[in-house]
C-alpha cells in the first residue's frame, strides 16, 4: 500500500481543490474585509465566504453557465453586509485574478476559462447591484408604507404624520404614486413627474393601465389584476414606459397593495426607480465585452454563445462554420508594423461583414488574423459553401493602405452538420484542423472537414505530446536490417531502425513519429539515444564475431541533428564509452539535407569522416542534386534509392533503370565511393545489381528488420 502522502485519485483531487478553495476564500476575505459593515471578524468572514467560493468554482466548471446562480453570489455579498461599492470592485478583482488560477477546468483551454470567468463576473456584479437596489427599495418602501398607514390609523396625530409622510413622499429619490383600485393616479411626487418629462398633465389623471409598452413582460398585467383583487400583496418587475416625447423610460417597478382598517384592498402604492442610464451602461458594457475593440466585430465570447446555441439545437436544425486564417499576415506585421497590420485587419473585417448579411449569419474575430463566419438554417450544406466563396471573393481585390496595395489571401476550414451531435469545442477544433489542411494545400482556398483527417491530426497531436515522456519511459526500441555483400552474400553489417512501442497504438514505424520529433526538437535526444544503443549493440557483435572484421552499424542522421552543435562531441563520446572503432560506424544523411549545403553545415561531417566514420548519402537520386557536388561532400557511400531498382523486379528488367544504375555505380566508383542499394526484394534483382557492380544491399530478400539476435544468427550461418 502506498503511503498516505502518495495516495492519488478522486479523493486526493477533491482535497487539493478544497485546499485551493480555502486559499481563495482567504484572499477574498482579506480584500473585502476593510470595506464591510459587519460585526464579523476577518476569519469569521472567511468562513462565511468559503461556501460562496465553492459555488463560484462549481459555476466556473458547470455547463452551461447558470447566470442566476452567479447573481445569487452577488446577493450573498450584500447579505454579508459587503455593501460598499469597493467591496464589489475588490471581489471582481479577486475573481478575475485568482478564480481561474485556483479553480479553472483543466479540460478547457485558458481562453475558454477566462471567457467563462468574465461572464461569471458579470453575473456576480448584476446580482450585487440587484440585491443592493432591492435593499434600498425595501427600506424606502417600508418608510412610505409606514407613513401612509400611520395617517389612516392615527387620526389624532394626523398633522404630525402628514408632515413626516410628506417629507418622505416629496423628498424620496424614487418616484412614488398612489392610485385607487381602478388604476386612477391620485397623487404623485415630483420625482415621478420628472421621470416622465416634468409635465403634470401628462401624469396626473391618467390610469395606470394606459402605460402599456410592447416590451412588457407577459406576467406584468396578470400580477396587476391579482393585486387589485386582493390576491397578491405586491409585485416587482422591470418595466419600460413611454414618455410624452416618445422616448422610453426603463424602471424597476414595485407595486404594493394598501388595505383599510378592516383589511379590505383600498389603494395601490407605486414605486419607480429610473434605471434607463444603468440599462444603457449595461448595454454598452455588454457590447464592449462581446465585440472586438479593433474591428467592431463580435468577439470570441459572443461567437461562442452563438455557436453553443447553434450546435446544441435539435429538431432538424443545421449549422455551417467557416474558420478563416489570413495567409502570410505575420510577414506584414513583422515588416511594416502592427499599425499597418491593424488597418489591414479592419479592412478585412469590413469585407467579411458585407459577406454575412443574411438571417442566421454572423462574422466574428477570434483574435489575431483569425476570423469565423457562422450560418444557421435548414440548408446550410449549400449556404456555407456559398459563404466561403463570397469570403474568398471579397478578399480577392487588393487592399490599399497609404497608397500601397496589399494582396490578401486566406485559408478556410468548413464544418457543417446537424445540431445536437457535437460540442462547440469539437466543432471549432475540426474547423481549425481543416483550415490548416487548406493552408498546407497552398492557401487561398477552402476545405471541407473530414472526420478521418481530423482523427489523423488529433493522433499526430497526441503523439507529439507523448514523445518526451515516451523517451523517458523507454518506449523506443531498435530493429536491425542486415547489409549484405553482393559479391559473396555475407553479412556486412546492419542498419539501425528505431521503433516506438506506443501503449495505445502499438508498434509505430519511424515515418509516424520522426517528422514529429524533428518539428518539436526531440529528434536530437532521440537520435543520440539511437546512436548509443546501436553503437553498444555493434560493440557487442564485435566481441562475439572476431573473424572477418567488425560488423558495421549504420545510423540515420536527421537534418536537425546535422545542424546541432554537439553532433561531433556526442558521437566521439558515444564511441569512446563503447570502445567501438570509428570505422565500424556509418552515419546516413539524406541527399535532400545536403543540397546546397554550405561549409558550416559540412564541417561536422568532415570532422567525423577524418576520424574514420563513414558518411553515407541516403536516398541518392531523389534530391535533384548536382552530381558534380559529390566531389565536395565528405561521403564514402552512396545509398541508391529503391525507386531506381524497382524496374529490376520484373523480367526482363527495365533497360532504362539498368542504364541509370550502371551510370551511377560507374560514377560512384570513379569517385572511390561504395554503392549500397535499398529495397532488394527478389533474387533476380540482387543478381542484376551484383552484375552492375553494386557493393552492398539490403531489403526483404535478405531479411526484414528484426531483433539484434537475428543478425547474430545470420552471421553464424555465413560462417558455416
Amino acid at each position: 500500500m502506498k503511503p498516505s502522502s502518495q495516495v492519488t485519485g478522486p479523493d486526493a483531487e477533491a482535497d487539493a481543490l478544497e485546499d485551493r478553495l480555502r486559499r481563495f476564500a482567504t484572499i477574498w476575505s482579506r480584500a473585502v474585509f476593510p470595506v464591510t459593515s459587519t460585526s464579523l471578524t476577518r476569519p469569521e468572514l472567511e468562513q462565511h465566504l468559503l461556501p460562496v467560493a465553492r459555488d463560484l468554482c462549481r459555476l466556473l466548471r458547470e455547463r452551461p453557465l447558470d447566470a442566476q446562480s452567479g447573481q445569487r453570489i452577488g446577493r450573498a455579498l450584500v447579505d454579508a453586509h459587503c455593501t460598499d461599492p469597493d467591496a464589489l470592485s475588490r471581489t471582481l478583482g479577486v475573481v478575475e485574478s485568482y478564480l481561474v488560477l485556483y479553480c479553472g477546468d483543466r479540460e478547457q483551454t485558458a481562453e475558454e476559462n477566462r471567457a467563462r470567468c468574465a461572464r461569471l463576473q458579470h453575473a456576480v456584479a448584476a446580482g450585487f447591484a440587484a440585491a443592493l437596489r432591492e435593499r434600498t427599495l425595501a427600506e424606502q418602501e417600508s418608510i412610505a408604507r409606514s407613513s401612509l398607514l400611520a395617517r389612516n390609523d392615527a387620526l389624532e396625530a394626523m398633522h404630525a404624520t402628514e408632515v413626516r409622510w410628506r417629507a418622505v413622499f416629496d423628498g424620496a429619490a424614487i418616484g412614488i404614486g398612489i392610485a385607487d383600485l381602478q388604476g386612477n393616479l391620485l397623487e404623485v411626487n415630483d420625482t415621478l413627474m420628472q421621470m416622465f418629462g416634468g409635465l403634470e398633465h401628462h401624469v396626473r389623471g391618467r390610469k395606470v393601465t394606459e402605460w402599456v409598452h410592447p416590451e412588457d413582460r407577459p406576467q406584468v398585467w396578470e400580477f396587476y389584476r391579482e393585486l387589485v383583487r386582493g390576491e397578491r400583496e405586491h409585485y416587482r418587475t422591470e418595466k419600460p414606459f413611454y414618455r410624452n416625447d416618445g422616448t422610453v423610460l426603463w424602471t424597476n417597478l414595485t407595486v404594493s397593495l394598501l388595505r383599510d382598517a378592516e383589511g379590505a384592498p383600498q389603494y395601490q402604492l407605486v414605486l419607480l426607480e429610473d434605471t434607463t442610464e444603468r440599462r444603457l451602461l449595461n448595454l454598452r458594457l455588454r457590447y464592449e465585452a462581446t465585440h472586438d475593440a479593433l474591428t467592431g466585430l463580435p468577439n470570441r465570447t459572443l461567437f461562442f454563445e452563438r455557436l453553443e446555441k447553434a450546435v446544441s439545437a435539435g429538431d432538424g436544425a443545421r449549422f455551417g462554420l467557416c474558420y478563416l486564417d489570413l495567409d502570410g499576415f505575420k510577414a506584414i506585421n513583422d515588416s511594416l508594423g502592427h499599425a499597418t497590420g491593424d488597418r489591414l485587419l479592419v479592412e478585412v473585417a469590413d469585407r467579411l461583414q458585407s459577406c454575412a448579411t443574411a438571417p442566421g449569419e454572423m462574422v466574428a474575430r477570434l483574435g489575431g488574423d483569425e476570423f469565423v463566419a457562422l450560418t444557421t438554417g435548414p440548408d446550410t450544406e449549400r449556404e456555407v459553401d456559398e459563404l466561403a466563396s463570397r469570403i474568398l471573393g471579397s478578399l480577392a481585390s487588393p487592399v490599399t493602405i497609404d497608397g500601397r496595395e496589399f494582396t490578401v489571401r486566406g485559408s478556410i476550414g468548413i464544418v457543417e452538420g446537424p445540431g445536437g451531435e457535437r460540442t462547440s469545442a469539437e466543432v471549432l477544433r475540426s474547423a481549425d484542423i481543416t483550415m490548416y489542411r487548406a493552408k498546407s494545400a497552398g492557401g487561398n482556398r477552402f476545405e471541407l472537414a473530414d472526420p478521418e483527417a481530423d482523427a489523423r491530426a488529433i493522433t499526430r497531436h497526441g503523439l507529439t505530446n507523448a514523445l518526451p515522456a515516451a523517451l523517458e519511459r523507454d518506449e523506443f526500441f531498435i530493429e536491425y536490417q542486415p547489409l549484405v555483400h553482393l559479391g559473396d552474400g555475407s553479412v556486412h553489417g546492419a542498419e539501425a531502425l528505431v521503433r516506438w512501442c506506443h501503449p495505445q497504438y502499438g508498434v509505430l514505424g519511424p515515418d509516424r513519429f520522426i517528422p514529429l520529433a524533428e518539428r518539436t526538437g526531440l529528434i536530437v535526444p532521440l537520435g543520440r539515444w539511437v546512436l548509443q544503443e546501436a553503437v553498444r549493440q555493434a560493440r557487442y557483435w564485435s566481441t562475439r564475431h572476431t573473424d572477418g572484421g567488425p560488423l558495421r552499424i549504420n545510423v540515420n542522421l536527421s537534418p536537425a541533428q546535422l545542424q546541432h552543435p554537439g553532433l561531433v562531441a556526442d558521437t566521439v563520446d558515444v564511441l569512446e564509452r563503447s570502445g567501438l572503432e570509428p570505422g565500424a560506424l556509418c552515419l546516413e544523411v539524406t541527399e535532400s539535407a545536403l543540397i546546397g549545403a554550405d561549409e558550416d553545415l559540412l564541417k561536422p561531417l568532415r570532422q567525423l569522416a577524418e576520424m574514420g566514420v563513414d558518411i553515407a548519402l541516403d536516398d541518392f537520386g531523389t534530391g535533384y542534386s548536382n552530381l558534380a557536388n559529390l566531389r565536395r561532400l565528405p561521403v564514402s557511400v552512396l545509398k541508391l534509392d529503391r525507386s531506381f531498382t524497382q524496374g529490376m523486379q520484373q523480367h526482363p528488367a527495365d533497360p532504362v533503370d539498368l542504364k541509370i544504375v550502371e551510370g551511377i555505380v560507374s560514377l560512384a566508383h570513379s569517385l572511390e565511393l561504395a554503392v549500397t542499394v535499398e529495397g532488394v526484394e527478389t533474387g533476380a534483382q540482387a543478381e542484376q545489381l551484383r552484375e552492375l557492380g553494386c557493393d552492398t544491399a539490403q531489403g526483404w530478400y535478405y531479411a526484414r528488420p528484426g531483433a539484434p539476435d537475428r543478425i547474430h544468427a545470420l552471421v553464424l550461418a555465413d560462417a558455416v
